[in-house]
Protein backbone atom coordinates (compact mmCIF):
# COMPACT_ATOMS: atom_id res chain seq x y z
CA UNK A 1 0.00 0.00 0.00
CA UNK A 2 0.88 3.68 -0.71
CA UNK A 3 0.69 6.14 2.06
CA UNK A 4 0.71 10.00 1.00
CA UNK A 5 2.52 12.25 3.11
CA UNK A 6 0.48 15.27 2.10
CA UNK A 7 -2.84 15.59 3.79
CA UNK A 8 -5.97 17.95 2.65
CA UNK A 9 -9.12 19.39 4.35
CA UNK A 10 -11.54 19.53 1.57
CA UNK A 11 -13.28 16.21 3.12
CA UNK A 12 -13.94 18.23 6.63
CA UNK A 13 -16.67 20.28 7.41
CA UNK A 14 -16.49 23.79 6.98
CA UNK A 15 -16.39 24.42 10.65
CA UNK A 16 -14.24 22.38 12.69
CA UNK A 17 -15.88 21.25 15.72
CA UNK A 18 -13.06 22.62 17.61
CA UNK A 19 -13.84 26.05 16.84
CA UNK A 20 -16.92 25.93 18.40
CA UNK A 21 -15.01 26.29 21.81
CA UNK A 22 -13.85 29.86 21.61
CA UNK A 23 -12.41 31.78 24.91
CA UNK A 24 -15.32 34.05 26.19
CA UNK A 25 -13.83 37.86 26.36
CA UNK A 26 -15.06 40.12 29.16
CA UNK A 27 -16.43 43.71 27.89
CA UNK A 28 -13.73 45.89 29.33
CA UNK A 29 -11.29 43.90 26.29
CA UNK A 30 -13.66 44.40 23.75
CA UNK A 31 -14.27 48.21 24.79
CA UNK A 32 -10.33 48.97 24.93
CA UNK A 33 -10.50 46.93 21.36
CA UNK A 34 -13.16 49.72 19.95
CA UNK A 35 -11.42 52.58 21.49
CA UNK A 36 -8.19 51.35 19.72
CA UNK A 37 -9.80 51.06 16.24
CA UNK A 38 -11.32 54.51 17.20
CA UNK A 39 -8.20 55.78 17.84
CA UNK A 40 -6.59 54.46 14.35
CA UNK A 41 -9.45 56.09 12.66
CA UNK A 42 -8.77 59.44 10.89
CA UNK A 43 -11.64 62.08 12.48
CA UNK A 44 -12.38 64.96 10.20
CA UNK A 45 -12.52 68.09 11.64
CA UNK A 46 -14.67 71.29 11.43
CA UNK A 47 -13.32 75.17 11.57
CA UNK A 48 -16.40 77.54 12.21
CA UNK A 49 -15.78 81.17 11.53
CA UNK A 50 -17.08 84.50 12.36
CA UNK A 51 -15.85 87.73 11.39
CA UNK A 52 -12.41 87.37 13.18
CA UNK A 53 -13.45 84.86 15.39
CA UNK A 54 -12.43 80.92 14.94
CA UNK A 55 -13.28 78.03 16.52
CA UNK A 56 -12.19 74.07 15.27
CA UNK A 57 -14.87 71.11 16.78
CA UNK A 58 -15.40 67.63 15.22
CA UNK A 59 -17.07 67.65 12.18
CA UNK A 60 -20.96 66.81 11.98
CA UNK A 61 -22.56 63.88 9.88
CA UNK A 62 -25.74 65.71 9.25
CA UNK A 63 -26.65 69.65 8.38
CA UNK A 64 -28.66 69.94 11.36
CA UNK A 65 -25.90 69.02 14.05
CA UNK A 66 -23.66 71.42 11.63
CA UNK A 67 -26.18 74.31 12.37
CA UNK A 68 -26.67 73.40 16.22
CA UNK A 69 -22.98 73.48 16.35
CA UNK A 70 -22.41 77.09 15.15
CA UNK A 71 -25.81 78.24 16.46
CA UNK A 72 -24.70 77.10 20.26
CA UNK A 73 -21.36 78.82 19.42
CA UNK A 74 -22.17 81.88 18.10
CA UNK A 75 -25.76 82.47 20.52
CA UNK A 76 -27.72 84.61 18.00
CA UNK A 77 -31.04 86.51 18.49
CA UNK A 78 -34.03 84.36 17.29
CA UNK A 79 -34.46 87.51 14.92
CA UNK A 80 -31.15 87.32 13.25
CA UNK A 81 -30.03 86.72 10.16
CA UNK A 82 -28.12 83.36 10.55
CA UNK A 83 -26.71 81.66 7.35
CA UNK A 84 -23.73 79.19 6.41
CA UNK A 85 -21.37 78.99 3.58
CA UNK A 86 -17.95 77.29 2.53
CA UNK A 87 -15.30 78.57 0.57
CA UNK A 88 -14.85 76.88 -2.83
CA UNK A 89 -11.16 75.91 -2.11
CA UNK A 90 -12.99 73.41 0.98
CA UNK A 91 -15.48 72.23 -0.02
CA UNK A 92 -15.04 68.76 -2.30
CA UNK A 93 -14.09 68.50 -5.90
CA UNK A 94 -17.17 67.62 -6.88
CA UNK A 95 -19.22 70.37 -5.31
CA UNK A 96 -16.98 73.19 -6.28
CA UNK A 97 -16.94 72.62 -9.92
CA UNK A 98 -20.75 73.23 -10.04
CA UNK A 99 -20.44 76.56 -8.53
CA UNK A 100 -19.14 79.39 -10.41
CA UNK A 101 -18.65 82.04 -7.12
CA UNK A 102 -16.41 81.98 -4.42
CA UNK A 103 -18.41 80.15 -1.91
CA UNK A 104 -21.24 77.32 -1.34
CA UNK A 105 -24.23 78.47 0.71
CA UNK A 106 -25.17 75.67 2.73
CA UNK A 107 -29.14 75.22 2.43
CA UNK A 108 -29.67 71.75 3.56
CA UNK A 109 -28.77 68.49 4.34
CA UNK A 110 -28.12 67.86 0.28
CA UNK A 111 -25.96 70.78 -0.28
CA UNK A 112 -23.77 69.84 3.06
CA UNK A 113 -23.48 66.55 2.16
CA UNK A 114 -22.36 67.22 -1.68
CA UNK A 115 -20.05 69.61 0.29
CA UNK A 116 -18.08 67.14 3.02
CA UNK A 117 -17.89 64.57 -0.18
CA UNK A 118 -13.96 63.33 -0.05
CA UNK A 119 -13.02 65.72 2.27
CA UNK A 120 -10.71 65.15 5.58
CA UNK A 121 -11.71 68.57 6.71
CA UNK A 122 -14.38 71.71 6.16
CA UNK A 123 -14.14 75.43 6.65
CA UNK A 124 -17.86 76.90 7.02
CA UNK A 125 -17.94 80.71 7.55
CA UNK A 126 -21.52 81.69 9.68
CA UNK A 127 -22.90 84.90 7.82
CA UNK A 128 -25.45 86.82 10.64
CA UNK A 129 -25.84 90.49 12.08
CA UNK A 130 -25.46 88.66 15.65
CA UNK A 131 -22.79 89.81 17.92
CA UNK A 132 -19.44 87.79 18.18
CA UNK A 133 -19.66 85.29 20.51
CA UNK A 134 -18.37 85.83 23.99
CA UNK A 135 -14.48 84.63 24.19
CA UNK A 136 -15.23 83.48 27.63
CA UNK A 137 -18.28 82.01 28.68
CA UNK A 138 -20.17 84.13 31.21
CA UNK A 139 -19.70 82.79 34.50
CA UNK A 140 -22.72 81.06 36.51
CA UNK A 141 -25.43 82.92 38.25
CA UNK A 142 -24.72 83.30 41.79
CA UNK A 143 -26.44 81.05 44.40
CA UNK A 144 -30.18 82.71 45.52
CA UNK A 145 -30.86 84.36 48.76
CA UNK A 146 -33.56 83.18 50.31
CA UNK A 147 -32.69 84.47 53.54
CA UNK A 148 -31.26 87.75 55.14
CA UNK A 149 -31.30 89.90 57.82
CA UNK A 150 -33.59 93.16 58.52
CA UNK A 151 -33.67 96.44 60.42
CA UNK A 152 -36.45 98.73 60.92
CA UNK A 153 -35.95 102.10 62.36
CA UNK A 154 -39.16 103.47 63.09
CA UNK A 155 -40.01 106.92 64.26
CA UNK A 156 -43.53 106.84 65.92
CA UNK A 157 -44.43 109.62 67.11
CA UNK A 158 -41.67 112.85 66.85
CA UNK A 159 -39.19 112.21 68.87
CA UNK A 160 -39.95 108.38 69.54
CA UNK A 161 -38.20 105.73 67.63
CA UNK A 162 -38.33 101.76 67.89
CA UNK A 163 -35.91 99.11 65.89
CA UNK A 164 -37.17 96.44 64.63
CA UNK A 165 -34.64 93.18 64.00
CA UNK A 166 -35.94 90.71 62.06
CA UNK A 167 -35.36 87.98 59.56
CA UNK A 168 -36.59 87.85 55.78
CA UNK A 169 -37.49 84.50 54.51
CA UNK A 170 -37.97 83.65 50.80
CA UNK A 171 -41.59 82.23 50.30
CA UNK A 172 -40.75 79.05 47.91
CA UNK A 173 -37.06 79.91 47.75
CA UNK A 174 -37.46 82.57 45.23
CA UNK A 175 -34.00 84.36 44.75
CA UNK A 176 -34.62 87.62 46.82
CA UNK A 177 -31.76 89.54 45.11
CA UNK A 178 -31.97 89.15 41.67
CA UNK A 179 -35.47 89.11 39.36
CA UNK A 180 -35.46 86.85 36.61
CA UNK A 181 -33.86 88.53 34.17
CA UNK A 182 -30.78 89.06 36.33
CA UNK A 183 -31.75 92.90 37.53
CA UNK A 184 -30.22 93.18 41.18
CA UNK A 185 -32.79 94.09 43.64
CA UNK A 186 -30.64 96.72 46.33
CA UNK A 187 -30.38 100.10 46.92
CA UNK A 188 -32.57 102.96 48.73
CA UNK A 189 -36.29 103.00 48.71
CA UNK A 190 -38.68 105.67 49.71
CA UNK A 191 -42.04 104.13 50.17
CA UNK A 192 -44.55 103.52 52.91
CA UNK A 193 -44.69 100.32 55.46
CA UNK A 194 -47.37 98.86 56.77
CA UNK A 195 -47.44 97.34 60.11
CA UNK A 196 -50.92 95.80 60.98
CA UNK A 197 -51.61 94.14 64.61
CA UNK A 198 -55.19 93.42 64.77
CA UNK A 199 -56.18 90.09 67.03
CA UNK A 200 -54.33 86.97 65.47
CA UNK A 201 -53.35 89.12 62.03
CA UNK A 202 -49.82 90.34 62.43
CA UNK A 203 -49.04 91.46 58.84
CA UNK A 204 -45.91 93.96 57.10
CA UNK A 205 -46.33 95.22 53.68
CA UNK A 206 -44.00 97.80 52.23
CA UNK A 207 -44.28 99.63 48.40
CA UNK A 208 -41.80 101.88 47.23
CA UNK A 209 -39.59 103.01 44.53
CA UNK A 210 -35.56 102.98 44.64
CA UNK A 211 -34.25 106.54 45.19
CA UNK A 212 -32.13 107.80 42.07
CA UNK A 213 -31.57 111.25 42.34
CA UNK A 214 -27.79 111.53 43.06
CA UNK A 215 -28.93 114.76 45.31
CA UNK A 216 -30.41 112.41 48.15
CA UNK A 217 -27.52 111.85 50.14
CA UNK A 218 -26.73 108.14 51.55
CA UNK A 219 -27.31 109.51 55.16
CA UNK A 220 -30.73 111.06 54.51
CA UNK A 221 -32.68 110.71 57.47
CA UNK A 222 -36.43 110.50 56.67
CA UNK A 223 -38.18 111.83 59.48
CA UNK A 224 -41.67 113.77 60.39
CA UNK A 225 -40.26 117.21 58.91
CA UNK A 226 -39.23 115.25 55.81
CA UNK A 227 -42.95 113.57 55.56
CA UNK A 228 -44.66 117.07 56.27
CA UNK A 229 -42.72 118.44 52.82
CA UNK A 230 -43.39 115.51 51.25
CA UNK A 231 -46.40 115.36 51.48
CA UNK A 232 -46.72 119.33 50.40
CA UNK A 233 -44.87 118.23 47.57
CA UNK A 234 -47.08 115.40 46.22
CA UNK A 235 -50.21 116.93 46.69
CA UNK A 236 -51.87 116.59 43.32
CA UNK A 237 -52.82 119.78 41.31
CA UNK A 238 -56.21 121.65 42.04
CA UNK A 239 -58.17 123.79 40.08
CA UNK A 240 -57.78 127.37 41.09
CA UNK A 241 -60.75 129.39 40.53
CA UNK A 242 -61.78 132.96 41.18
CA UNK A 243 -65.33 134.29 41.10
CA UNK A 244 -66.77 137.94 41.07
CA UNK A 245 -70.00 138.85 40.52
CA UNK A 246 -70.60 142.15 39.20
CA UNK A 247 -74.51 143.66 39.83
CA UNK A 248 -76.06 146.64 38.61
CA UNK A 249 -77.65 147.19 42.38
CA UNK A 250 -77.73 146.03 45.39
CA UNK A 251 -79.36 142.41 46.26
CA UNK A 252 -78.83 139.24 47.64
CA UNK A 253 -78.40 136.06 46.26
CA UNK A 254 -77.17 132.36 46.30
CA UNK A 255 -74.21 131.14 44.73
CA UNK A 256 -74.60 127.48 44.72
CA UNK A 257 -71.54 125.22 43.62
CA UNK A 258 -71.62 121.77 42.51
CA UNK A 259 -68.82 119.55 41.48
CA UNK A 260 -69.10 116.57 39.93
CA UNK A 261 -68.23 112.86 42.07
CA UNK A 262 -65.09 112.37 40.62
CA UNK A 263 -63.86 115.82 41.30
CA UNK A 264 -63.95 117.31 45.01
CA UNK A 265 -63.72 120.92 46.84
CA UNK A 266 -60.40 121.36 48.73
CA UNK A 267 -60.72 124.73 49.65
CA UNK A 268 -63.59 127.85 49.70
CA UNK A 269 -62.87 131.60 50.69
CA UNK A 270 -65.05 132.98 52.57
CA UNK A 271 -65.97 129.50 53.66
CA UNK A 272 -68.52 127.98 52.13
CA UNK A 273 -71.65 125.96 53.50
CA UNK A 274 -71.81 122.61 52.52
CA UNK A 275 -75.06 121.23 51.37
CA UNK A 276 -73.70 117.75 50.70
CA UNK A 277 -70.85 115.69 49.92
CA UNK A 278 -70.28 117.55 46.06
CA UNK A 279 -72.47 120.81 46.87
CA UNK A 280 -71.82 124.04 48.68
CA UNK A 281 -73.56 127.52 49.14
CA UNK A 282 -72.96 131.29 49.76
CA UNK A 283 -75.42 133.27 51.03
CA UNK A 284 -74.30 136.76 49.63
CA UNK A 285 -75.30 141.00 49.40
CA UNK A 286 -73.63 141.98 46.39
CA UNK A 287 -73.08 145.91 45.94
CA UNK A 288 -72.40 147.69 42.24
CA UNK A 289 -68.80 147.88 41.53
CA UNK A 290 -68.17 144.09 42.29
CA UNK A 291 -67.97 144.22 46.50
CA UNK A 292 -69.49 140.59 47.86
CA UNK A 293 -70.50 140.34 51.45
CA UNK A 294 -70.87 137.13 52.71
CA UNK A 295 -73.42 136.97 55.76
CA UNK A 296 -72.15 133.42 57.66
CA UNK A 297 -68.45 134.77 58.13
CA UNK A 298 -69.09 138.32 58.07
CA UNK A 299 -66.27 138.92 55.18
CA UNK A 300 -66.36 141.49 52.70
CA UNK A 301 -64.75 140.58 49.30
CA UNK A 302 -64.52 141.06 45.87
CA UNK A 303 -64.46 137.53 44.96
CA UNK A 304 -65.22 134.04 46.05
CA UNK A 305 -62.09 131.51 45.80
CA UNK A 306 -61.93 127.83 45.74
CA UNK A 307 -60.09 125.54 44.61
CA UNK A 308 -61.02 121.97 43.21
CA UNK A 309 -58.88 118.40 42.93
CA UNK A 310 -59.80 115.89 39.91
CA UNK A 311 -59.70 111.66 40.45
CA UNK A 312 -55.56 111.80 39.38
CA UNK A 313 -56.52 108.67 37.94
CA UNK A 314 -58.62 110.60 35.04
CA UNK A 315 -55.94 113.14 34.85
CA UNK A 316 -53.92 111.93 31.51
CA UNK A 317 -51.61 115.54 30.61
CA UNK A 318 -51.39 113.70 26.74
CA UNK A 319 -54.83 113.39 26.48
CA UNK A 320 -55.72 116.86 27.90
CA UNK A 321 -53.32 118.80 26.42
CA UNK A 322 -52.52 117.33 22.69
CA UNK A 323 -51.70 119.04 19.31
CA UNK A 324 -55.61 118.00 18.12
CA UNK A 325 -56.82 120.77 20.75
CA UNK A 326 -54.57 122.73 22.33
CA UNK A 327 -51.28 125.33 21.05
CA UNK A 328 -47.89 125.38 21.84
CA UNK A 329 -45.50 128.30 22.71
CA UNK A 330 -42.26 129.28 24.63
CA UNK A 331 -43.00 131.05 28.29
CA UNK A 332 -41.63 134.34 26.48
CA UNK A 333 -44.67 134.58 23.74
CA UNK A 334 -47.22 132.70 25.99
CA UNK A 335 -47.53 135.44 28.69
CA UNK A 336 -48.04 138.67 25.89
CA UNK A 337 -50.54 135.75 23.80
CA UNK A 338 -52.41 135.28 26.84
CA UNK A 339 -52.84 138.80 27.35
CA UNK A 340 -54.10 139.52 24.55
CA UNK A 341 -56.78 136.33 24.61
CA UNK A 342 -57.91 137.72 27.67
CA UNK A 343 -58.62 141.17 25.79
CA UNK A 344 -60.30 139.37 23.33
CA UNK A 345 -62.46 137.89 26.07
CA UNK A 346 -63.38 141.29 27.36
CA UNK A 347 -61.57 141.26 30.57
CA UNK A 348 -60.55 144.77 31.89
CA UNK A 349 -56.64 145.54 31.99
CA UNK A 350 -57.17 144.83 35.83
CA UNK A 351 -58.40 141.70 35.53
CA UNK A 352 -55.84 140.79 33.07
CA UNK A 353 -53.55 142.11 35.25
CA UNK A 354 -54.43 140.13 38.34
CA UNK A 355 -54.85 136.88 36.26
CA UNK A 356 -51.40 137.07 34.91
CA UNK A 357 -49.54 137.84 38.22
CA UNK A 358 -51.69 135.35 40.47
CA UNK A 359 -50.28 132.74 37.93
CA UNK A 360 -46.71 133.82 36.65
CA UNK A 361 -44.88 131.59 39.04
CA UNK A 362 -46.47 128.64 37.93
CA UNK A 363 -46.27 130.07 33.88
CA UNK A 364 -42.35 130.66 34.50
CA UNK A 365 -41.38 127.52 35.61
CA UNK A 366 -41.82 125.67 32.04
CA UNK A 367 -39.76 126.92 29.09
CA UNK A 368 -42.55 125.97 26.95
CA UNK A 369 -46.33 125.75 27.68
CA UNK A 370 -48.96 123.99 25.84
CA UNK A 371 -52.96 125.27 26.79
CA UNK A 372 -56.15 125.80 25.61
CA UNK A 373 -59.52 127.01 26.95
CA UNK A 374 -62.47 124.52 27.90
CA UNK A 375 -66.09 125.21 26.73
CA UNK A 376 -68.81 125.98 28.76
CA UNK A 377 -70.32 122.91 28.59
CA UNK A 378 -67.00 120.93 29.64
CA UNK A 379 -66.74 123.53 32.52
CA UNK A 380 -70.05 122.83 34.06
CA UNK A 381 -69.86 119.28 33.87
CA UNK A 382 -67.03 119.19 36.03
CA UNK A 383 -67.91 122.08 38.71
CA UNK A 384 -71.47 123.61 37.94
CA UNK A 385 -72.87 127.21 39.01
CA UNK A 386 -76.45 128.30 39.78
CA UNK A 387 -77.46 131.63 41.09
CA UNK A 388 -80.81 133.16 42.53
CA UNK A 389 -80.77 135.81 39.86
CA UNK A 390 -82.31 135.99 36.79
CA UNK A 391 -81.58 136.81 34.36
CA UNK A 392 -77.45 136.44 34.81
CA UNK A 393 -74.87 137.21 32.50
CA UNK A 394 -72.27 133.94 32.76
CA UNK A 395 -68.62 134.33 31.40
CA UNK A 396 -66.35 131.17 32.89
CA UNK A 397 -62.63 131.18 31.58
CA UNK A 398 -61.36 128.20 32.34
CA UNK A 399 -57.58 127.83 31.26
CA UNK A 400 -55.80 124.25 31.08
CA UNK A 401 -52.14 124.18 30.52
CA UNK A 402 -48.98 121.98 30.73
CA UNK A 403 -45.03 122.22 30.70
CA UNK A 404 -43.15 121.30 27.66
CA UNK A 405 -39.94 120.05 26.93
CA UNK A 406 -38.20 120.77 23.72
CA UNK A 407 -38.87 117.32 22.19
CA UNK A 408 -42.43 117.62 23.34
CA UNK A 409 -42.86 121.09 22.06
CA UNK A 410 -41.65 119.48 18.27
CA UNK A 411 -45.40 117.81 18.27
CA UNK A 412 -47.01 120.66 18.26
CA UNK A 413 -45.26 122.31 15.15
CA UNK A 414 -48.73 122.66 13.41
CA UNK A 415 -50.32 124.01 16.51
CA UNK A 416 -48.05 127.27 17.51
CA UNK A 417 -48.76 130.69 18.20
CA UNK A 418 -49.47 131.50 14.46
CA UNK A 419 -52.18 129.04 14.62
CA UNK A 420 -53.98 130.40 17.94
CA UNK A 421 -53.39 133.81 17.42
CA UNK A 422 -56.16 133.18 14.57
CA UNK A 423 -58.46 131.00 16.79
CA UNK A 424 -62.18 132.72 17.39
CA UNK A 425 -61.90 132.41 21.25
CA UNK A 426 -64.54 134.02 21.92
CA UNK A 427 -66.91 131.52 20.01
CA UNK A 428 -65.06 128.50 22.13
CA UNK A 429 -65.66 130.28 25.77
CA UNK A 430 -69.04 131.26 24.61
CA UNK A 431 -68.62 135.21 25.69
CA UNK A 432 -71.44 137.24 25.13
CA UNK A 433 -71.66 140.91 24.14
CA UNK A 434 -73.79 141.24 27.32
CA UNK A 435 -70.96 140.34 29.70
CA UNK A 436 -69.98 144.19 29.10
CA UNK A 437 -73.83 145.40 29.94
CA UNK A 438 -73.38 147.27 33.27
CA UNK A 439 -77.20 146.82 33.80
CA UNK A 440 -77.22 143.00 33.49
CA UNK A 441 -76.34 140.86 37.02
CA UNK A 442 -73.08 139.45 35.60
CA UNK A 443 -71.21 136.35 36.64
CA UNK A 444 -67.23 136.41 35.70
CA UNK A 445 -65.19 133.15 36.78
CA UNK A 446 -61.63 132.38 35.69
CA UNK A 447 -59.88 128.60 36.43
CA UNK A 448 -56.22 127.74 35.98
CA UNK A 449 -55.37 124.17 36.07
CA UNK A 450 -52.12 122.60 35.47
CA UNK A 451 -51.88 119.06 34.47
CA UNK A 452 -48.39 117.60 35.18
Amino acid sequence: MFYSRRSTSASLPTQSFWGKFKKKGDKESEFRERQAQMALARQRLLTLAYEDMETVRVLPSSFPELEAVARDWTKPPPDAIFGLRVPVEFASLHASRLVSGPYIYLTGEDSYQIAIMGVQGLRVEIVSDAPPPPNDPPPPPPPPVTEMPATFNLELVPGQHVALETTVTSADDVDMARMEDGTVVDGQFWGKLNIVHSGDTHTVDFSGTRITNPDIPPDFLFDARAMTKLTTATKPSSVKCHLSILSPAQQYCDVILSVNPLWRLELTWPPAQPVNETTVKYFLRVHPGGALEHFESEIATTSLYYEAVPDPAMVDPNDFIAPRNGYAMTFRDFVPHLMSVLDQLGMSMHARTNFINNNISAFAAHKNIAYRFLSPSKIAAAIDISVTSDPCIFTRLFLIFRGLSDDDAGLFAGAGEKEANSVNWREIVGWSENSKDTTQFRLLETSVFEVT
